[in-house]
């Protein structure tokens, strides 16, 4: 996985602690941001989870601690639902400045009605996913239900949520009871999903009902039965990870697979600020080149040695299999590893100087099934017979020309 840490500061120039998760393979198509449940921080399990389903689909998602939670700096008891609206705002603007402006916001719980005030507000969201979310910011008083008296009467008071004590202050209850989602929502013209547990015991499914009544289309709503309400198994948030991507991805913009110009049929495209990331175009597919990290790529895919030894443990299976099955021998299994003893990023240096070295291939074949010792020693001189070995113990010949564009 691909986890960078950042930070960003608040309205009150307070730092808050965020992770940035980025696709293994890939630049990001569009960017997202978490909005994490009351008083829980970027780290809960499900909102880990559910990020790195959605990198796996090509997106970036900004995880990151709301004022005075987590690494984050600030007074917990200082904020408001107000001041977790402005938080997010802040953090689109961060990913605009820095990287590139969010298309998808996603929210957890009451971070799903912060996220609903805050997609209004951020022209680039296109899409809103909300989950197990209550359709008015007040319903969060009926976990202070206990402390309110003493909240109204002394102005603040220490409540326990999930082993932790916090202090919250009447400002924060005037807040919630001020903020009307409803109207919002019924203003609202940005893709919405809206994803809840009907066994959800702290928010209750009726509140999906009440949002997706007053949204616009289009608007969908999936039913997480059987889910409580923090996600808390890991296939729940895998899944709900995977059912944004899905969905998401008819709402925001993924550019296609730009199709190399080609008369050929290998054909390789590298821009000038691409580093040594390539876009191949190997027949009818697609793929990507690159180098590790260590000698300045992306490791987005293979690089240009990896494909050529590639090419000879495959041609190496494919020969061994052709001469079984034209034998009749039962090889259930024939597998290739295939080590290579050059670096490519060092040669590449000297590109221009004949090199002392020696190409090695490693080759190691493995052979599963019935077969007896000749059997065994006849397939691997068979292997030596494979097309891509005979071509690399051949005198070969590249003819170079300059085409005009």
């Amino acid at each position: 996985m691909n986890i960078q840490k950042v930070s960003f500061s608040n309205k009150d120039d307070e730092k808050l602690a965020g992770r940035l998760e980025l696709p293994l393979n890939q630049k990001p198509h569009n960017f997202a941001i978490f909005s994490h449940c009351f008083t829980c921080t970027k780290n809960l399990t499900a909102v880990k989870n559910v990020s790195r389903a959605l990198t796996e689909k090509g997106f970036g998602v900004l995880r990151f601690d709301f004022t005075g939670l987590g690494e984050s700096e600030g007074d917990f008891e200082n904020t408001n639902f107000s001041g977790n609206v402005e938080d997010l705002l802040e953090a689109a603007a961060f990913l605009e400045k820095n990287y590139m402006a969010p298309s998808l916001l996603i929210g957890q719980s009451l971070g799903g009605a912060a996220a609903i005030f805050a997609a209004s507000k951020i022209k680039s969201i296109k899409a809103l996913a909300i989950i197990n979310s209550p359709s008015h910011p007040s319903h969060v008083m009926h976990l202070l239900k206990d402390s309110a008296p003493e909240i109204n009467k002394n102005g603040k008071a220490k409540v326990n949520l999930g082993g932790i004590d916090f202090t919250i202050k009447k400002q924060f209850l005037d807040d919630l009871e001020n903020k009307s989602l409803i109207n919002i929502v019924s203003n609202f013209r940005k893709a919405l999903l809206i994803l809840h547990s009907p066994q959800d015991k702290i928010v209750s499914i009726t509140n999906a009902e009440e949002i997706y009544k007053a949204a616009h289309h289009p608007k969908s709503f999936v039913s997480l039965d059987g889910v409580d309400h923090l996600l808390s198994k890991k296939e729940d948030s895998d899944y709900v990870g995977h059912v944004i991507a899905g969905w998401a991805s008819r709402y925001v913009k993924i550019p296609p697979f730009e199709k190399i110009r080609s008369k050929s049929k290998v054909a390789a495209s590298l821009d000038m600020d691409e580093g040594f990331t390539t876009q191949l175009k190997l027949g009818d597919h697609a793929l990507i080149a690159d180098e590790p990290t260590s000698f300045g790529g992306n490791n987005f895919g293979p690089t240009p040695y990896e494909f050529l030894s590639a090419g000879l443990a495959a041609c190496t299976v494919m020969t061994i299999q052709m001469y079984a099955k034209r034998k009749k021998w039962e090889v259930e299994n024939v597998t290739c590893n295939i080590n290579y003893s050059r670096d490519h990023a060092v040669d590449c240096e000297h590109c221009e100087e004949d090199s002392a070295k020696i190409d090695t291939f490693t080759r190691e074949i493995t052979l599963e099934g019935p077969l007896s010792e000749e059997q065994k020693i006849r397939l691997l001189q068979i292997a030596d017979k494979c097309p891509v070995h005979k071509t690399l113990h051949s005198k070969t010949q590249i003819i170079t020309s300059l085409l005009i564009p």
